[in-house]
This record gives structure tokens, sequence and C-alpha cells, in this order.
């Protein structure tokens, strides 16, 4: 194989390129690699196998470094999945070599891959999380029907209660969902990405007819938002925000149905949810409630110092989450702002 680490940005037919092979998906895509490196100045180094013109082997990964948590190697940072495309899984362990090779000479402490399971079957892995996806018919009404019947009535109820819904893509519903999101960060214990990353969303995926925003609206005023990403024939949900005052009206249901009523009529053929966390049953429940089908996410992280595979701990606990939910959300937002560069 003839082997590259290159910059996706650089090739004005890298997405054309990815669309031939039937496992990219959005996170491989030009759009997703620019917010990544302009929002935080992360490095991409994207390790491919050519046969010719042809690309037969990606390894997405980008370098992290940071004086806080140290250098590595991330297949992506602050992306739910993002697996090795593989022409033949036969070709993992030495594209891997390729990795391990390239992080000890950038002196990574380790490699993260977001994804991975059908090539690594017997390591250990560091996280899991629960992955929903929808195969999207071309009859929303088909689609409707298999819905879970509190699925249905929450969406019926929200209609009911005058929720106005409309796709956006411009930046005052940014801001809109932005406001929302702060609201929703707080209520979890966590701070917000910065604006600045919203601001390369809408810059690079939104402006480019690449995603959109679904706001709901009640008497004028944006009540939650959900931000999607397509790419090919898919879709993905990437972020939700809401105000829980508003929970009672059933906003997201209708916004989420929204969003699969324009897949389902332009032609989109795959919808994804996200990645969930364990612990966070009521969004897993939620989700499954559309008729997805579940699978596990698997995260890998590879210790250069030790040579193998390990496992690791989880995110902010629960402890720490408590104390950032006292808050305010102008100092959360100065957290986001200092720290989000440094947990990718």
């Amino acid at each position: 194989m003839d082997f590259q680490v290159i910059d996706p940005t650089t090739y004005k037919n890298w997405d054309e390129l990815l669309l031939s092979n039937p496992g990219a998906s959005f996170f491989h895509s030009t759009a997703w690699v620019r917010v990544l490196s302009e929002s935080y100045n992360y490095k991409p180094a994207y390790f491919t196998a050519w046969d010719g013109d042809r690309l037969t082997a990606l390894f997405p990964m980008m370098d992290v470094r940071s004086f806080l948590t140290g250098k590595r190697g991330v297949s992506l940072p602050f992306t739910d999945y993002c697996e090795p495309l593989l022409d033949e899984a036969t070709a993992f362990p030495e594209m891997l070599d390729q990795v391990i090779r390239y992080g000890r000479k950038q002196s990574w402490k380790y490699i993260e891959l977001r994804g991975a399971a059908e090539f690594l079957k017997e390591a250990p892995h560091s996280s899991f999380f629960y992955g929903h996806t929808l195969e999207l018919r071309q009859n929303p009404d088909v689609l409707f029907s298999a819905f879970r019947d509190s699925t249905k009535r929450n969406i019926k109820k929200a209609g009911k209660e005058k929720v106005e819904v409309k796709i956006c893509r411009d930046m005052e519903a940014m801001k809109a969902f932005y406001g929302l999101n702060c609201l929703t960060r707080q209520q979890h214990g966590l701070p917000p990405q910065p604006f600045f990353f919203f601001k390369k969303i809408h810059e690079h995926i939104l402006s480019k007819d690449q995603g959109f925003i679904v706001l709901a609206i009640v008497d004028g005023k944006p009540i939650a938002g959900n931000v999607f990403f397509h790419f090919g024939k898919k879709a993905i949900y990437k972020y939700g925000a809401s105000d829980k005052d508003y929970q009672h009206l059933r906003a997201n249901n209708l916004i989420m149905w929204e969003a699969m009523q324009w897949f389902c009529k332009n032609g989109y053929t795959h919808f994804c949810f996200g990645r969930t966390e364990p612990e966070n049953d009521g969004l897993r429940q939620f989700k499954n409630g559309w008729g997805t089908h579940e699978k596990e996410i698997l995260y890998y992280k590879y210790d250069l110092q030790r040579n193998e595979f390990v496992g690791g701990s989880r995110g902010i606990t629960s402890k720490y989450k408590k104390i950032l939910n006292r808050m305010p959300i102008p100092v959360l937002k100065v957290a986001g702002q200092l720290l989000y560069r440094h947990m990718g």
C-alpha cells in the first residue's frame, strides 16, 4: 500500500472520495475537519493508503496538544464515532502500526479510537456509549406508524399546544440555539462549548447546506432546538437543547419529527441519533421510542508507554457536575472557553 499522512482540507475532491465508501459518515468530511481544527487549533493527521488515485484505507486522527492534558492522537475530538474506513479488514493492523509509529515521533501519550470494534474484538475498550439508528423510508406516514405510542402522543401534544417549528440555517438561529444550549449544559452540570465553535459550525456546515437547526417557538420565544448534520444520504442529530420550563409541551419530539420528515422527503436513507451515555436512561428510552436499532459504540485507548490497549476513566464525575450545576451561566461560558481545547 502507498501510505500517506495528509490534511484532507488540502484535497479539493476529498468528500467525493469519501462518498465512494459506504462506511463514510459526516464525521469523515472536510466540513467537520475544518470546524475542529479552526476552533481548537488541532492538527489533522489523516492516515491514508492509496491504490493509484483510489483511497483504500483511512484512519482519521487529530493531533491534540495541551499543556494541561498532554499530547495525544484522537479520532476524532468531540465526535460521536469515527470508524476507520478500510477496503479490507486485513489492512487494519498495518494501518494501526503506522499510527503508532507516528504517535511515538510526536510524543503522544496515547491514541484514542472512537469506533473500530469490528477490528478490535479482543482488545479492552476504554469506554462505551449507546448508538441509535433509523432507516428512513420515503413515506413519512410509514415511518410514523413504527414509533412507540408515547412518542406519537408527544408529537401530537406539541402540535395541539401550538408549538411552532422552523428549519433554519442563519446565524440568528444559531445564537438562539446557543442560548438554549447554555441552559441545558448548566442543568447537566457541564460548561458549554464556546460560541466560536458554533460559529464555525455555521460557517462550514450550515451555510454550506450540510446541516440545519430546527427551533421550537412558543409566542415568539425559542424554547428548544436541535442541530442536524448530513452527508451523502446519511443524517445525524448532533446537538439538542431546551428550556426545561417548557418541557411539558414536548417540543423536542416535534423538532425531531420535523427533521425526520425533511430527510425523508429529500431522499436521505439513514438517520443517526448520536451517542448516549449508558447512565442516561431517560435519553436512551427517548431514542428507542422512534423505532431505532440500538448498538454499542466502543472507544479504545492505546497507551504508547505500555504498548497496549487499556481501559480508561469516565469523564466528569457526578460530584463535579453538582458543583458546575450551581455556577451561573457567565462563569460556565468562561470555563468552556478556557477548558474545551484541552478536553478534545
